[in-house]
């Protein structure tokens, strides 16, 4: 633990109240090195609810390859004991596979396509690097759900991540509907900070990947947030795109169709917002759930060159 003044006090022994967040959402603003693919719409939507939905982004020639480096990875025997391997407290099938831009070429590619590395450093003002990637599966029947959560509150508890500068970026592998657990996320809930009660226990990070119990707002604190901005599960085909501030709240059900729900999901970080020690919490997780040693900033280049100009859609 840090004795540290900590701007956002969390994991505490009694209740306070949520407070509006100390940074701005968009981080580009008056900065025009940092212009990019994003309108003035989209950055005030983004400023407005927390999220940016982009249905069918990329065409399923981009996402369907995937699949065969996830089979891949499932034949590799060291990497299903590893650490990286979630499986689910229900069923014990996979949930996710964490570091996938270190195990995948594929997805380090993907990381640095153009378009989506144009719109993060225009939101966040700064060069990027990669602060988490994985996989999320939810099989049909099976995949259990999340409790609500900002990530955020999270990584600056456990991960020691300073500031809200960071976007997640969260790509659809098959379609997400109302029946296989979408995400479902609280516009406007980006705004607030919202204190959660419980200390953090050595190595929480084993169990709350599973089932988060540590890091959940209160109850009370959730329904007013919701009463103001009501609750959105954007759902679209394959290759659709959301973008999300750090700090919006969202969370997931459990997939009651027998069809399953994956997606890609990677959190691009400034660089202005490295990791220091935990603010909550009495160890750092590891290196693939919290970056400290791969930071250097991202370069852009052409991701599919092979599908240059193909089911690619036009931003907002």
């Amino acid at each position: 633990m840090s004795d540290r003044q900590d701007p956002y006090p969390s994991r505490l022994k009694t209740h306070e109240a949520p407070f509006l967040r100390a940074e701005p959402i968009v981080h580009s603003r008056n900065q025009r090195r940092w212009e990019g693919p994003l309108d003035e719409v989209a950055l005030s939507r983004y400023e407005r609810d927390g999220f940016l939905w982009f249905n069918g982004f990329f065409s399923r020639d981009i996402t369907e390859p995937f699949f065969e480096e996830l089979r891949q990875m499932a034949r590799d025997d060291a990497l299903m004991r590893s650490e990286r391997v979630i499986q689910d407290p229900h069923s014990g099938a996979i949930r996710s596979v964490f570091g996938m831009h270190e195990l995948s070429e594929r997805f380090d590619r993907l990381t640095r396509d153009p378009r989506i590395l144009g719109m993060v450093r225009q939101l966040l003002g700064s060069e990027v690097y990669i602060h988490q990637s994985r996989i999320n599966d939810k099989f049909g029947f099976q995949g259990s759900g999340f409790d609500w959560h900002s990530d955020f509150e999270t990584w600056h508890a456990e991960d020691g991540m300073p500031r809200m500068r960071a976007v997640s970026a969260s790509l659809m592998l098959t379609e997400n509907d109302e029946f296989n657990g979408p995400l479902m996320l609280i516009p406007g809930s980006h705004r607030y900070f919202v204190p959660c009660v419980g200390e953090t226990p050595e190595m929480n990070w084993k169990e709350s990947l599973k089932a988060q119990r540590i890091g959940v707002p209160d109850r009370q604190a959730l329904a007013r947030l919701a009463e103001h901005g009501g609750i959105q599960a954007p759902k679209g085909p394959a290759g659709s795109l959301l973008l999300f501030e750090c700090n919006t709240l969202h969370a997931s059900n459990e997939n009651m169709s027998p069809w399953p729900r994956s997606n890609l999901f990677f959190v691009y970080n400034s660089v202005d917002n490295t990791l220091e020690d935990p603010y909550a919490a009495p160890m750092r997780r590891p290196e693939f759930l919290g970056a400290r040693e791969n930071t250097v900033e991202l370069t852009m280049h052409d991701a599919f060159p092979e599908l240059a100009g193909q089911g690619v859609a036009p931003l907002s």
